[in-house]
């Protein structure tokens, strides 16, 4: 199943350097992980903010909600998720444009 997902991220302004960094660190190696087993399919920044959307192919909710839950900005960040379909005009969808 995919999913859109928009991640915005707040950070304490209160939170030291080095904590922020160390837990960016994590979480870019954690999403490297998910993109290299296919999971986190595409990744894009927001320009001006920092937030990104991103699309995730897994099973289903549970799954995404596991993944999601898992990132070490969780705690710091606004989430909203968009289940996706193939629109039927689509020529690269599985099965080409001839099906209805």
């Amino acid at each position: 199943m995919l999913y859109l997902v928009r991640m915005d991220v707040e950070l304490p302004v209160t939170m030291p350097a080095a904590e922020a960094d160390e837990i960016k660190a994590r979480e870019k190696a954690y999403a490297q992980a998910l993109q290299s087993d296919g999971r986190w399919v595409e990744l894009w920044r927001v320009v001006g903010e920092y937030a990104n959307y991103s699309v995730f192919d897994v099973a289903g909710n549970d799954e995404l909600h596991t993944l999601l839950s898992g990132l070490p900005l969780f705690p710091y960040m606004r989430i909203h998720v968009t289940p996706l379909a193939a629109h039927p005009s689509r020529i690269d969808r599985p099965g080409g444009a001839s099906e209805s």
